[in-house]
């Protein structure tokens, strides 16, 4: 095949590959002054939130009480001007075409009442961590926990992004929680509910959908999904989205490894349920989910069942 024959080919590729009538929403537009959201910046803003969050474990090691104040205003600093201007992306991401660029000031404002909302963060935080430690006996301390589980690392990032989603910030939220999805195997959506005293234990493989409600001192273990069923279609066969389809738990519920909850039941508080699990239907308070142990005789009884 002669060079222009290759020439060409190349051509005709680089005409169908620049065709935007065939790309069906795979190309994003650019408009001056409407950037997309940065993925190293968005990564830079979750390192100086962890920073602020927890002091000394993140970022500058070398802080003492004298120098905090000093440290934190710095960080917040560059979190404020690096989060402004992410959140204007986000924002002018789901605008129209021919809409108006979004003013950097709604960027600085929300950024500002993100900010406002740390204080309280770090104290939920602080049960996770506290819920952690208390449930592991290899823990030895609440620092290791910081430092080394991956659950902390993906309760923050949810947490943060959460905060972030309950402020309408569109798009940078699940791109948060992506971030600690591949940091750490912890699948959570930003817009789920999380009370305190949440963890998981090991983490990889957990994936909690995004209208799921979750009360307070859960815990769960590696694998567990927290999921939805069959999706209801419109008229037109597609997804109905936006309706409540994934589980409630109540507070003081226990899920061990590789439990799958699907749709949208309620796992009543107190309820232990026991590994490898498929659960389709609600629970009542305290009950026990457990797999069938078989005898020679195949006599099971009762209790073995849990309650299921």
């Amino acid at each position: 095949m002669s060079v222009k024959d290759l020439t060409n080919q190349l051509e005709t590729a680089i005409r169908e590959l620049s065709d935007t009538d065939s790309m069906g929403g795979l190309f994003h537009e650019h408009r001056d002054g409407a950037p997309l959201p940065s993925g190293p910046a968005l990564q830079e803003i979750v390192e100086l939130c962890r920073a602020i969050l927890f002091p000394g474990f993140y970022g500058n090691s070398n802080l003492n009480s004298k120098t905090l104040p000093f440290h934190v205003g710095v960080n917040v600093e560059r979190l404020y001007q690096l989060l402004s201007e992410q959140i204007m992306a986000g924002l002018c991401f789901v605008q129209g075409k021919d809409e108006p660029v979004c003013p950097i000031e709604k960027g600085q404002r929300l950024a500002t009442e993100f900010i406002t909302r740390l204080p309280e963060l770090r104290r939920i935080l602080a049960t996770d961590i506290e819920a952690a430690y208390n449930g592991d006996p290899a823990a030895t301390s609440r620092g290791e926990v910081i430092s080394c589980y991956p659950v902390i690392k993906a309760m923050a990032n949810y947490r943060i992004a959460h905060e972030l989603f309950l402020l309408d910030v569109p798009l940078i939220p699940r791109i948060i929680t992506e971030m600690a999805h591949s940091e750490t195997g912890i699948d959570i959506h930003p817009e789920a509910q999380i009370g305190h005293h949440f963890t998981i234990d090991h983490g990889t493989g957990v994936v909690i959908g995004a209208t799921c409600i979750i009360g307070n001192n859960v815990k769960l273990y590696q694998g567990v999904t927290l999921g939805a069923r069959s999706f209801p279609m419109d008229k037109n066969g597609h997804p109905i989205k936006g309706i409540p389809r994934h589980p409630i738990l109540e507070d003081d519920v226990i899920v061990y490894s590789n439990a799958t909850i699907l749709g949208r039941i309620t796992i009543g508080k107190g309820t232990i349920i026991g590994g490898n699990l498929w659960v389709t239907e609600s629970t009542k308070p305290g009950e026990h989910l457990v797999q069938a142990k078989k005898r020679k005789n195949n006599d099971v009884r009762p209790e073995d069942w849990g309650g299921l």
